[in-house]
């Protein structure tokens, strides 16, 4: 059950009730991974006031050294929510303070700065996040192999891998609908023993919370079944990777109502004027926005036309947007009124994905950008002139391509802040030169006796 409480003292009550004994006050690092401390409940008071200190030197990608003051996690109470495997205990998803105010760097925090800067201009960010990731088990040689014994040409909508897998992924929907998250469907996916679970959009900061909890809860229960969740992007050459879909719109922060829809779109994709304006920002920081969102070397063996099962990876390539077309990088689905930004993969931080996406949408609503034509055709088979003649740019292909477009693109520092900006370059182009680094088994294969 979701505590959804707005108050300290909201909580009191729901503790009581819910016989919670420890509190977990959780943040997330550089990558989107949970992190924090446990507090017996008897402590809950300071830990609200963020008694709860972490040296920021012993995280991935926080920029602090070993002589700085330690950061500390105020926990969000409207976040708390108990963990439906082990129910004495409940999560808060937590801003890092330093020195009594609001620490630049944090992810969350970076986040909450663009949503201020959407309810200034009177909007409200809506984000769904399509989860997408691999469940394995390890054999007796301890390599990690399906969890069906099924083997099929085309496994997309298989009801019998589902089935074989019915008792932990049944047993993880329900725990979404006890949290209140409101799951519509989940299926086998195109990759054998890959699944897709999609729920309810709610506001960015909502959906960034619930996708770092989703990620750590199905490994939790994967596990009592003898498996485990991977939310690598691609980890097999031959069958899809696991995205992340960002599904966006603007709400009006007054009414609610969907600032995206228009029935009588001219161009026939139900979007309004706004909405075009919001995609032309997207499509010109995509580069940039890539290093973010496809944040992992493996993340750029996902974002290419073909490798897998089905022929086509369902990945997109081009910086490009598009009606209901799935080879678009942005893409319009059917209903209208929303976007759907398809880069967006199963390792990303949300907090910082959907930050980036969020300001160069408002870049370009301000700007009253115009995106052009929606891409109707298979971008998969345009050719380099019909590229060329719309201005079309390729993604990035690598991580280093992608780190190279978000250290020159001055969007990276409005939204990320230069100490943040620099911590993840830092990071990042370090894991890029270590991979550039590694003689993979490829490599030796191909060249140890070639000569």
């Amino acid at each position: 059950m979701n505590l959804a409480v707005s108050a300290p003292n909201m909580i009191e009550t729901t503790i009581a009730d819910k016989k919670i004994d420890y509190l977990l006050a959780s943040y997330v690092d550089m990558h989107g991974v949970s992190k924090g401390k446990i507090v017996p409940v008897g402590h809950r008071d300071q830990m609200l006031m963020g008694s709860e200190l972490f040296t920021g030197a012993a995280l991935e990608g926080v920029p602090q050294s070993v002589h700085d003051d330690e950061v500390a996690a105020h926990p969000d109470p409207s976040s708390a929510t108990v963990l439906p495997w082990r129910r004495n205990v409940a999560w808060l998803a937590s801003d890092l303070w330093l020195n009594d105010k609001p620490f630049s760097a944090c992810s969350r925090g970076i986040l909450k700065r663009q949503l201020a800067d959407a309810k200034s201009l009177g909007y409200r960010f809506n984000l769904g996040i399509e989860a997408e990731f691999y469940v394995l088990r390890r054999g007796a040689d301890g390599k990690p192999d399906l969890v069906t014994n099924r083997r099929l040409a085309k496994p997309c909508y298989d009801i019998g891998a589902a089935l074989d897998n019915f008792d932990w992924l049944s047993e993880l929907v329900d725990a979404m609908n006890e949290l209140g998250w409101d799951v519509y469907s989940f299926d086998q996916e195109d990759g054998q023993g890959q699944f897709e679970i999609d729920f309810q959009y709610a506001d960015a900061l909502t959906s960034s919370d619930r996708y770092v909890f989703l990620r750590m809860m199905a490994n939790q229960i994967a596990r009592k079944h003898g498996c485990f969740a991977s939310f690598m992007p691609k980890p097999y050459s031959n069958r899809s990777g696991s995205g992340a879909h960002f599904n966006m719109s603007l709400g009006d922060i007054s009414s609610g109502k969907n600032m995206f829809a228009d029935k009588a779109d001219p161009r026939g994709c139900g979007l309004s004027t706004l909405g075009y304006h919001f995609i032309a920002g997207v499509v010109k920081h995509l580069p940039a926005i890539c290093a973010v969102v496809s944040p992992t070397v493996n993340s750029y063996k996902r974002l290419v036309k073909q490798g897998s099962m089905s022929g086509f990876t369902w990945a997109p390539i081009f910086a490009c947007y598009g009606n209901n077309n799935r080879t678009n990088a942005v893409r319009i689905p059917g209903a209208g009124g929303r976007i759907e930004l398809r880069s967006a993969d199963s390792a990303c931080n949300p907090y910082l994905g959907a930050a980036m996406v969020l300001a160069a949408g408002l870049e370009g609503v301000r700007a009253a950008a115009e995106p052009g034509e929606p891409n109707r055709q298979n971008m998969y088979q345009a050719t380099e002139a019909e590229l060329a003649a719309k201005s079309i740019r390729q993604l990035p292909r690598t991580l280093g391509e992608a780190l190279e477009a978000f250290a020159a693109d001055p969007l990276s520092e409005i939204v990320f802040g230069s100490e943040m900006k620099k911590a993840w370059l830092d990071y990042k182009q370090d894991e890029w030169l270590s991979y550039m680094a590694h003689i993979s088994d490829w490599e030796t294969e191909r060249y140890l006796e070639f000569f």
